[in-house]
């Protein structure tokens, strides 16, 4: 599938990209690190990928992992900064969305951690804050 973003041709691929354009993008995204090893193995088992490529590589990605049943969560969504605010991010949503209302069975949990200002394009889809009845908590693994 192909689609125009201001001018630029986006492909979009049903894949996770490879390790180390992954890596790339959530550095230049200003994400938090993965390692080789971790990335390796996580991505390949994705529940559900979606990539989009231009003529400069990797612009944009995002993952559901989870169950497949009762839980999932939706991770990596990022946009190269270069594209950020020209509705890549709202294409890599759509496109989870569309996986999630095929394939998630009735009322199966679906979350995510949103960063700020991104958590306005999640409330679009129907997501909604947990807070205050739960918070957001995370353990990582030093390195």
């Amino acid at each position: 599938m192909n689609e125009q973003h201001s001018g630029a041709e986006v492909r979009v691929l049903y894949e996770a990209p490879k390790v180390n354009e992954y890596l790339k993008l959530r550095e230049q995204a200003g994400m938090s690190p993965r390692s080789q090893e971790g990335a390796a193995k996580g991505l390949v088992n994705s529940l559900f990928a979606v990539s989009l490529y231009d003529e400069a590589g990797l612009a944009g990605m995002g993952r559901v992992v989870g169950d497949g049943g009762c839980f999932m969560q939706v991770v990596d969504i990022a946009v190269r900064p270069d594209l950020q605010g020209k509705g890549l991010g709202k294409t890599i949503m759509g496109e989870i969305m569309g996986f999630l209302e095929e394939h998630a069975p009735p009322l199966t949990y679906v979350s995510l951690i949103a960063d700020v200002p991104a958590d306005k394009l999640y409330q679009r889809f129907g997501f909604e804050y947990t807070a205050p009845a739960s918070l957001g908590m995370y353990w990582r693994k030093k390195a």
